[in-house]
């Protein structure tokens, strides 16, 4: 039985991830490292998994109806932490444009979807915000020929996201992809906190 604390962590979390979100200031301050990038966190309905749900992408502003990353992810509690599975998408660019297009979101169904094992993100609370990493160093993703392990490290505020991706050689653990110059740093443009499940 989940403690209503933990409920109420797993909401709180929920709350902070749903929406539309820009690093335009970091990339307009810093344009020869960061490019500017949208993430779209976009809720489920709540029978897509029973739970509370994503789909998220992720894009380039000047080219946001194809997008370069795409999941769907279901929030689990268990204990003070918050599970965030991770699945891919079959058909990934049957569903480009979900995030900021519900006629196209409502066509995912869990048929359209495959796990990505070892990838969950394991979230904590901090103070007024989440952070979270992913889980141990078995979330593996080739990239230039070369076989990585993903280090992942987000933390979330009502009005921020700052994530930090790398990809890290199996064998000598030497960074293979991923910023050099730090993470990005997103400001909510739009919530949608209000297309979440009610838990009244």
């Amino acid at each position: 039985m989940i403690s209503n604390d933990h409920t109420n962590s797993l909401i709180s979390l929920a709350q902070l991830m749903a929406g539309d979100f820009s690093n335009y200031q970091q990339a307009y301050e810093d344009p020869k490292n960061f490019a500017h990038i949208r993430i779209f966190f976009r809720p489920l309905p709540f029978e897509f998994f029973n739970a509370i749900g994503f789909y998220s992408e992720q894009s380039y502003d000047y080219d946001i109806w194809n997008p370069y990353r795409q999941g769907i992810h279901q929030l689990i509690a268990q204990g003070e932490q918050i599970y965030v599975e991770n699945y891919g998408l079959k058909d990934g660019f049957r569903y480009a444009g979900a995030g900021h297009n519900l006629d196209i979101l409502k066509t995912i169904t869990p048929e359209h979807i495959q796990r990505r094992c070892n990838c969950s993100m394991i979230f904590k609370k901090h103070g007024n915000s989440f952070r979270g990493e992913v889980e141990g160093k078995q979330c593996l993703v080739p990239r230039n020929g070369r076989q990585t392990y993903l280090i992942s490290e987000v933390e979330i505020t009502e009005t921020t996201w700052v994530s930090l991706d790398r990809g890290m050689d199996i064998n000598t653990n030497e960074q293979v992809w991923g910023s050099a110059v730090g993470p990005l740093k997103f400001t909510k443009r739009a919530s949608y906190a209000q297309e979440l499940p009610q838990f009244t």
